[in-house]
């Protein structure tokens, strides 16, 4: 087997690997888990980070209310 043959499986585990942790930190901060899919684009994934750096998070405006 060439090392092409493991390039599907290599590019699904990074895939992985990058989604899951995203998932969590949008989630916490939140906004739509779904949005941690954007982060397998190139240039829309900095986009993402900057958005989600620089935007209101509700789930700290949920607790300031309280």
């Amino acid at each position: 087997m060439s090392f092409f043959s493991f390039m599907p499986i290599m590019m699904l585990i990074f895939g992985v690997l990058i989604i899951v942790p995203f998932w969590v930190i949008f989630s916490k901060a939140g906004h739509s888990k779904w949005l941690s899919l954007l982060m397998i684009v190139p240039l829309v994934n900095v986009i993402a980070i900057y958005y989600l750096a620089f935007s209101e998070w509700p789930s700290l405006a949920k607790a300031n209310e309280r």
